[in-house]
């Protein structure tokens, strides 16, 4: 018996398990960072350009789109995620919702790689809650339904962004314009070959994505060793 499918070409979800397992994955290491010192954590896991550059720490680009420094940071974008996550789950299926948060995610850290600081450390889920949002617009204009709402929820956590000390606009703005990017490749894939199309272009925005870091970390690298941090010329 065929499946029923999405609008998009996905199977039809029958819940949706990813959404609820990131909220539950971020909410369990939250509990981990309480015990073990959430400034420990953040050392080891957290966003950190010149580790990257330096000590290639490459998986402080994933590990820290999981990590959160407070109950308000943590609450805030489990919140936007439970509300937009579903739903967008269910468009798009399982495979591709949980694919389009991670590259997100990739991309909120790769632009906090290329403009924050190389010794500050930024951690949250922040750049793939934007790319959620970004997302959520793309693939409801694609089926014609009203986005004012989850524009005007943009607007106000970009000016946020800007407005308050501390939090990591780069990270949204990535995470946002990749999250986007993703939705549109799902959302406007012909279809015929829809899928072909769709594992093409997300491959391609991987691709991007680690070009993007490669080349940060050899300017970053050469900066610092220019300012005599870290590696030494032989």
């Amino acid at each position: 018996m065929r499946q029923p499918r999405t609008r998009l070409g996905a199977r039809m979800p029958a819940k949706a398990y990813v959404s609820m397992g990131i909220v539950g994955l971020c909410v369990v290491l939250y509990g981990w960072e309480m015990l073990q010192g959430i400034d420990a954590v953040a050392q080891n896991l957290a966003m950190f350009p010149a580790g990257i550059a330096v000590d290639n720490e490459y998986y402080r680009l994933f590990t820290s789109m999981f990590l959160h420094y407070s109950v308000l940071h943590i609450g805030f974008n489990m919140f936007v995620l439970w509300s937009l996550g579903p739903q967008l789950e269910n468009i798009v299926g399982h495979v591709r919702f949980g694919v389009m948060y991670l590259l997100a995610g990739l991309g909120g850290s790769v632009a906090s790689f290329w403009f924050s600081a190389p010794f500050v450390l930024s951690a949250g889920a922040s750049g793939a809650i934007f790319g959620l949002m970004g997302a959520f617009v793309v693939v409801s204009r694609r089926l014609g339904a009203d986005t004012r709402q989850v524009l005007g929820l943009i607007a106000v956590n970009v000016v946020i962004g800007f407005a308050v000390s501390n939090v990591d606009w780069r990270a949204h703005l990535g995470g946002l314009v990749t999250g986007a990017a993703a939705a549109a490749i799902i959302a406007y894939a012909p279809p015929r070959q829809r899928t072909l199309v769709q594992i093409a272009g997300l491959v391609a925005v991987f691709a991007v994505l680690v070009l993007l870091t490669v080349l940060r970390d050899q300017l970053l690298t050469a900066q610092l060793v220019t300012a005599g941090f870290g590696l030494t010329s032989a």
